[in-house]
């Protein structure tokens, strides 16, 4: 995924969420009250429940992209600590001297020991995945849904409707060809994905660029119709939907999406490792989460809590999305396939957000140390 990306990962960042009234209530709280005084780690809400040891990943892949950062450089976030990279070193200086296998307790000292929480509020937490898609290099009977390259020229680029119809046919940009629309479409919403070809090559995709057009969401429109129920709308029941009509029908209706993503291929990147998110590291299952930059510092650990049927959870902001906005927004990123699509799709919750900042700010000559890469 790219720093500049505005289509991220599930579907209803841009689908303007339909909350009810009471979540709405908290949402506009957690944004106009803003973050309250700061917390000591051992006193948030369910802080010694998590195993928090399986972010640890995460938190290594911050330190090492913090590493090669300027030490001024600035990271967003709240007024205070945090805001710039020299005010992380402490901390991953300390994560560096850990040794496997590490023990969550000490762990938790350590956290407790150079941070702190500022409670953000309670805000909404939802999902996204990486899909996994079947494809070819070459179009074939099967495969005739094409994934673009980013046009060379600058956009704004042609309608989802005129690309489908052939605006970009004969330009060289077709990175793969799939062979379901829908799962394509998706794929779109999603921002990155997998591409198993015929031999067993799998092509990782990432976010290059959007074509300027506003993203329209087709589940409001499916509602309006009368074709789903307000109440049961979800990504699953979208799916359902397009896949049970007509082609020319489920053409119609993703086509009022004028928004169409461009990718580009994804180098390195190791079977066992997420899709990169804006702040160019892999993602973690489970632990990396999609925030607004304006509120949490870019790779700064944030703790969760109050999310019915999940337990309290450290996560890592590593990744933005264009429809999250506020200090209690967060995006979690489920992992790749069927089943973490199943999960991140059935994400829409209140939760309660922190963000752990550094106690006090770094000494701008102070190195940052990056941690060894250990999974």
């Amino acid at each position: 995924m790219s720093p500049t990306k505005t289509q991220p990962g599930a579907w209803w960042r841009r689908a303007a969420c339909r909350l009810p009234a009471a979540l709405a209530l908290l949402c506009l709280q957690a944004c106009t009250q803003g973050p309250q005084p700061n917390i000591p780690l051992d006193t948030l809400p369910g802080w010694h429940e998590d195993t928090v040891h399986e972010a640890l990943p995460a938190l290594r892949r911050s330190c090492a992209r913090w590493s090669t950062m300027p030490p001024d450089a600035a990271l967003g976030g709240p007024p205070g600590p945090g805001r710039q990279v020299a005010d992380w070193a402490p901390a991953c200086q300390a994560i560096a001297a850990l040794e496997d296998p590490v023990e969550p307790r000490a762990l938790r000292r350590l956290l407790a020991t150079h941070l702190q929480a500022l409670d953000q509020g309670t805000g909404t937490l939802t999902g996204y995945f990486e899909p996994v898609l079947r494809g070819s290099t070459a179009p074939s009977p099967r495969h005739t849904t094409p994934l673009h390259a980013l046009p060379p020229d600058p956009g704004p680029h042609p309608s989802r409707a005129a690309i489908e119809a052939g605006a970009l046919r004969n330009r060289g940009l077709e990175l793969v060809w799939v062979d379901d629309a829908v799962d394509a479409f998706f794929l779109h919403i999603q921002g990155s994905g997998r591409v198993v070809l015929a031999d067993g090559t799998v092509l990782r995709l990432g976010y290059a660029g959007q074509n300027g057009l506003p993203y329209f969401a087709i589940g409001r429109l499916l509602i309006q119709r009368g074709e789903i129920d307000r109440a049961a709308m979800s990504m699953q029941a979208i799916q359902a939907w397009l896949r049970q009509a007509s082609p020319a029908a489920a053409a119609e209706v993703m086509q009022a999406n004028p928004s169409y993503i461009f990718f580009r291929p994804l180098e390195g990147l190791a079977a066992h490792e997420g899709p990169l998110g804006s702040f160019g590291v892999p993602l973690t299952p489970q632990r990396s989460v999609a925030v607004d930059v304006e509120h949490v510092p870019q790779g700064a650990p944030v703790f969760m809590a109050g999310v019915e049927n999940m337990p309290p959870r450290l996560l890592v902001a590593q990744d933005t999305g264009g429809a999250i906005r506020g200090p209690a927004r967060a995006d979690l990123f489920w992992g790749w396939g069927d089943e973490a699509g199943a999960r991140a799709g059935g994400l829409n919750q209140p939760a309660r957000i922190f963000v752990l900042v550094p106690r006090q700010p770094a000494p701008r000559s102070l190195r940052m140390v990056q941690p060894l890469p250990r999974e």
